[in-house]
């Protein structure tokens, strides 16, 4: 970069140039790549029905990560959404049981979802608890409870109308899954980036008190982005286990870490405050792709772990020694 490239600040460069050095536009070129490289590794890559496979492996993830994009961006966690998942799929199951029907199910699987968002967001904005320490705490409560009702069971005998949620297709190719996230990832852009809410989003996760002293209510836009977050859970239970048409204590295990993998390498800041939907989504397809492709590959899936591990260092890193080699 030239000295007269570093007197110009970003907020005085063209639309297409602040486009142009975007990490968006970095991602964007790095999921292309990935594409390609997939589509010389294996011959199956490009066949239409294994692209269709392949967004199985994101979508469900990509629901909650717009939710949770969100809750980052204002300064807050939530840890437990793959245990969300689990106990939102277990009373689904055990309603099943039961004789319940697929309407039936999706309302418990969403109402599930809210209860246990309400849950951590009551001790975060009403009680002041840190929300990476509750949400820890309920990771394992949420979870504990799936395990204590099926111990090494499983719920299985979904009714097959259920099944379409997570094994349906719209048209050709393109899932019932794939059309959820599109719309869903709509509504999150406008969400954040078109409405006050969103505004004040950011305020918060860029100052909380000035945010308060503005006349924003900090707890309660906090408290709905828990709720949030625990209704988008909610929704990927309902894909998940119609997809796997059973229910185990072990569903969604590490999925946690994915969804905040997803959401950083969007580039979403860890600290709040700056990120983006269209970032989100397009992490969502580098991921999806990058595990897709080890999967043709017969990569162990210990080996996919560790891959996304350090995808989560390696983008909370990279601004800091960018910045670092810039001072230089």
């Amino acid at each position: 970069m030239s000295t007269a490239d570093r007197m110009i600040p970003d907020r005085l460069r063209s639309p297409m140039e602040q486009r142009l050095k975007s990490w968006e536009t970095l991602l964007l070129l790095v999921a292309i790549g990935i594409f390609v490289a997939n589509s010389f590794a294996s011959p199956y890559f490009l066949n239409a029905w294994n692209l269709s496979d392949a967004t199985f492996n994101f979508t469900e993830k990509a629901m909650i990560a717009f939710a949770m994009a969100l809750l980052i961006i204002s300064g807050e966690i939530d840890l437990s959404v793959a245990s969300i998942i689990a106990l939102a799929s277990t009373a689904m199951g055990a309603a099943v049981q039961m004789g319940v029907g697929t309407p039936g199910l999706v309302l418990i699987g969403l109402g599930v979802g809210l209860l246990c968002g309400a849950f951590n967001g009551v001790l975060v904005t009403r009680m002041g608890l840190p929300s990476i320490v509750v949400t820890i705490g309920t990771m394992s409560l949420f979870r504990g409870i799936s395990y204590i009702v099926l111990g090494d069971q499983a719920f299985r005998g979904y009714p097959e109308s259920f099944s379409w949620f997570g094994q349906g297709y719209v048209w050709w190719v393109i899932s019932f899954e794939l059309v959820l996230f599109a719309i869903i990832a709509v509504i999150y852009a406008m969400l954040l980036h078109k409405t006050n809410f969103g505004r004040a989003v950011y305020a918060i996760g860029n100052n909380a008190t000035g945010a308060m002293f503005s006349g924003i209510r900090v707890q309660r836009v906090k408290f709905i982005l828990f709720l949030l977050t625990g209704l988008m859970s909610g929704v990927a239970a309902i894909c998940l286990t119609a997809r796997l048409g059973s229910t185990r204590p072990s569903i969604a295990m590490g999925w946690e870490l994915e969804v905040v993998t997803m959401v950083v390498l969007g580039g979403v800041s860890i600290l709040g405050g700056s990120g983006t939907i269209l970032g989100v989504v397009i992490a969502a397809f580098v991921m999806g792709l990058v595990t897709f492709g080890l999967g043709l590959l017969n990569v162990p899936g210990i080996v996919m772990s560790i891959v996304i591990g350090a995808l989560l260092i390696g983008v909370i890193a990279l601004p800091r020694l960018w910045s670092m080699w810039r001072a230089r």
